[in-house]
C-alpha cells in the first residue's frame, strides 16, 4: 500500500534582516576593488571636486582612499550617507528619468560599507573643522582635513571571506583600479586626477585640454594616428577621436565610450562602432576609438543595472544610425587627404622643368569623384587637362584588361631603354608642372615608374611614395560599384531548378517575415509545406554559391538582428558581394601601366573615400619622408 504523498515543506515569506539585503545590495555593486574606486570617484566628481587624489594598499584590497576638494558633507548628514536609497542626487521620479548626475541610486556607501571596515571624514567650505563618521560603531568625532571628502575604505570583503577568495592578485586589481580612474580622467580633462599605491605615485593627469587629456592618457600615438570626430544629428552630438585603421590594435582597450560623460558598455553602440569600420579593418584587428555621445537625458535610461556600466536608449536605431554615420564620415577621407601641411620638404625646381603631359588617346568619361569627396578635399582635383583628367574607372578597366607576362631581370643582359613619353598637349591645356605637385596640389604626387609590375612609385611633396596598384583600383573599383548598387540593387539569377531544404520554425517565420529584405539580396524564398523553404534565385554574382546554405546563413543573421538593424544586414551583405566582383575586377599584379595610367590611379586614390585601404583593410600606400630616405643613407650624419 502506497503512503499517501506528504506535503512539501514551506517557508514563510518574511522580511529580510537589513544586515542581509544590504550584503546583497554588495554583490550588485561591489565586485572588486576597482567597482569601489569607480563609485567613489563618482561621488567626487558629483561633488564639484577639481582634484581627486585615490591611494591604495595592496591594489585596493586592504585599502582604498579617494579624497577630493569638493563640496563636503555637513556633520549632520554625515550618517544619512551611509543608509541605503539616501541620496541627494535625486528627489522625483522626473529627477531619475532625466538624471544628469554620475551617481543616484543612494546604494554605493551603504554597500561598500557592508563588506568593509568604512569611514568618512568631510568638511564642507561653511564649516570649521571636519568631521570623521566611522561606519561601523556610529561615532562621529572631529578631525583634520581641508575643504572636501576622503572616503576610506579598508579590508574589503573582510566579513565575507569566501567572496575575498574570488580577488585576483594585487597587481591585476591594481590595474582595473586604475583603468576605473583612467575612463573618468578621459572625460573630464577639467579635473586632475592622481593615483597611488603603496605610498608611490603611479598615475597622474593634470587638468588639460581635451585632445592633450587624451595624448596624456591613451599616448601621443593615439593623437597622431586617429581623427576628429564632430557629428551632429538633430538634438543628439558625438564628438571625440577614432584611430586610423592602419594603427587598429590586437585588443580592444582603446576603446571609450562615454554617454553624457558617463562610461558605459553597450552591444548597441560596439556593433555600429565595428560597422563603421568594417571595410577598412584587416582581419580581427580591434579600432582604437574616444567617442563622447551627448543626448536628451530623457532618452537614455542609465537606471538599468546597479554599476550603472549599462544604458538603454528610447530610439536605440536613431543611436545606431548616429554613431556608425559619424564614424564613416570621419574615416571617408581620399588617399592623402591626412598629410601634413607641406613646410618646404622638398625644393622646386626650375619653372622650365615640367612633366610630360600623359597622352590623349584615352576618350572622355565621367569622372568618379563624388560631391562629398570633392568637399572633403578640394585640393584633390585631377591634375590632367580639361579632357585628359577625364579618365574614368571603366577606362581603366579596358587600360589593364591584358595582361602581360613579367620578364625577369638578368645580369647579363642590358637593361632595353625606357621611350619616353610622348608630349602631346591639347591646344589650351596648361603644362602638367612638377612644382604644383612638390608645393602639395596632388598629395599623392606624380608617378615616377612601377617595380615589379606590383607597385607604384610616386614623388609627392614630402618624398617617397608606394602604391600597392592592385589595392588601390580595388578599393576604387568598389567604391563606384557601392554608388551603383544604391541605385540599381543587386541584380538576381533565377534558378531553373528551385533548391529546398529542411527548415526550422524560426526560418520558415524569419523568411516570411523578411521577404522584401531577402529580395534585396538577390534571394526568392517561398514556403513549400511546414518545414520546407525553396530558394527561387540567388545573386547573380555568386553563381557558384550554394543557394541553400546562403539561404541558411542570412536567415540566421536576419533572426538575431532586430527589425531596426534589417537594413544594416542587407547594406553589409550587398557590400561583401560587391567587395568580391571588385576585388576579381581589380588590375592585377605583372601588368605593365603607363605614366599616364599611373597618374589616373593616383588621381582617382585622391578623389575616392576611403582609398587608404582596400576592401580587406590592407593598406593601399605608404609614405616615405625625406627623413626617411635621408636615414637609410646616413646623410647629414
Amino acid at each position: 500500500m502506497n503512503s499517501p504523498a506528504t506535503e512539501p515543506l514551506r517557508r514563510p515569506i518574511r522580511e529580510l534582516p537589513d544586515e542581509l539585503v544590504s550584503q546583497i545590495a554588495a554583490g550588485e555593486v561591489v565586485e572588486r576593488p576597482a567597482s569601489v574606486v569607480r563609485e567613489l570617484v563618482d561621488n567626487a566628481l558629483d561633488a564639484g571636486a577639481d582634484q581627486v587624489t585615490v591611494r591604495l594598499v595592496a591594489g585596493g584590497i586592504r585599502a582604498i582612499v579617494v579624497e577630493d576638494d569638493g563640496c563636503g558633507i555637513p556633520p549632520e548628514e554625515l550618517p544619512l550617507a551611509l543608509k541605503r536609497h539616501a541620496t541627494s542626487k535625486i528627489g522625483s521620479l522626473a529627477e531619475l528619468e532625466g538624471v544628469t548626475t554620475m551617481g543616484f541610486r543612494g546604494e554605493a556607501l551603504a554597500a561598500i560599507a557592508s563588506v568593509s571596515e568604512t569611514a568618512i571624514v568631510s568638511r564642507p567650505v561653511s564649516a570649521a573643522q571636519a568631521r570623521r563618521l566611522d561606519a561601523r560603531s556610529g561615532e562621529l568625532q572631529p578631525a583634520a582635513r581641508g575643504q572636501g571628502t576622503s572616503i576610506e575604505v579598508r579590508e574589503l570583503f573582510f566579513s565575507t571571506p569566501a567572496r575575498r577568495k574570488f580577488l585576483k592578485s594585487e597587481a591585476t586589481e591594481l590595474s582595473h583600479a586604475v583603468e576605473a580612474v583612467r575612463r573618468h580622467a578621459l572625460a573630464r580633462p577639467d579635473v586632475g586626477f592622481a593615483v597611488w599605491h603603496e605610498g608611490k605615485l603611479v598615475e597622474q593627469w593634470r587638468r588639460a585640454t581635451h585632445e592633450q587629456r587624451m595624448a596624456d592618457v591613451l599616448g601621443a600615438d593615439f593623437v597622431t594616428q586617429s581623427r576628429t570626430v564632430e557629428f551632429q544629428a538633430g538634438p543628439m552630438r558625438i564628438l571625440g577621436r577614432a584611430g586610423l585603421p592602419e594603427a587598429a590594435r590586437n585588443r580592444s582597450d582603446h576603446q571609450y565610450v562615454y554617454v553624457n560623460g558617463r562610461f558605459v558598455r553597450d552591444k548597441l553602440i560596439t556593433h555600429a562602432l565595428r560597422s563603421a569600420y568594417e571595410d577598412v579593418l584587416h582581419g580581427q584587428r580591434q579600432p582604437a576609438y574616444v567617442l563622447f555621445i551627448d543626448i536628451d537625458p530623457t532618452r537614455v535610461d542609465v537606471n538599468v543595472h546597479p554599476t550603472k556600466i549599462e544604458v538603454r536608449f528610447r530610439d536605440s536605431g536613431e543611436v545606431y544610425s548616429a554613431v556608425r554615420r559619424a564614424v564613416e564620415r570621419t574615416l571617408a577621407l581620399p588617399a592623402g587627404a591626412a598629410l601634413p601641411p607641406v613646410a618646404g620638404a622638398l625644393t622646386p625646381p626650375p619653372a622650365g622643368d615640367t612633366a610630360p603631359p600623359p597622352s590623349s588617346s584615352v576618350a572622355p568619361a565621367t569622372p568618379p569623384a563624388t560631391d562629398s569627396a570633392s568637399a572633403a578635399y578640394p585640393s584633390a582635383g585631377l591634375p590632367f587637362t580639361a579632357q585628359q583628367q577625364r579618365l574614368s574607372l571603366a577606362d581603366l578597366s579596358l587600360l589593364y584588361a591584358r595582361e602581360e607576362p613579367r620578364t625577369p631581370w638578368s645580369p647579363a643582359a642590358p637593361a632595353a631603354p625606357v621611350a619616353p613619353q610622348a608630349s602631346m598637349p591639347l591646344p589650351g591645356d596648361p603644362p602638367m608642372n612638377r612644382a604644383a605637385v612638390l608645393d602639395g596640389d596632388w598629395p599623392l604626387g606624380r608617378a615616377l615608374a612601377q617595380v615589379a609590375g606590383v607597385y607604384v612609385l610616386a614623388e609627392n611633396a614630402h618624398g617617397l611614395v608606394v602604391v600597392d596598384m592592385h589595392a588601390a583600383h580595388e578599393r576604387i573599383v568598389y567604391e563606384r560599384l557601392k554608388s551603383e548598387a544604391r541605385a540599381t540593387g543587386i541584380a538576381a539569377q533565377p534558378l531553373l531548378i528551385p533548391a529546398s531544404f529542411a527548415a526550422t520554425g524560426l526560418e520558415i517565420a524569419t523568411a516570411e517575415a523578411r521577404h522584401a529584405d531577402l529580395h534585396a539580396l538577390g534571394l526568392d524564398l517561398s514556403p513549400l509545406g511546414p518545414s520546407t523553404l525553396a530558394v527561387r534565385s540567388r545573386p547573380a554574382a555568386l553563381a557558384d554559391a550554394d543557394p541553400v546554405e546562403l539561404a541558411r546563413s542570412v536567415l540566421s543573421e536576419l533572426a538575431e538582428l532586430a527589425e531596426a538593424d534589417a537594413g544594416h544586414l542587407i547594406e553589409r551583405a550587398r557590400d561583401d558581394l560587391l567587395a568580391t566582383m571588385a576585388c576579381h575586377g581589380a588590375v592585377r599584379a605583372n601588368r605593365r601601366l603607363t605614366l599616364e595610367e599611373m597618374n589616373a590611379l593616383l588621381r582617382q586614390m585622391e578623389a575616392t573615400e576611403r582609398s587608404e585601404q582596400c576592401n580587406h583593410g590592407r593598406p593601399t600606400w605608404r609614405q616615405l619622408t625625406m627623413k626617411e630616405l635621408d636615414a637609410l643613407f646616413l646623410r647629414g650624419r
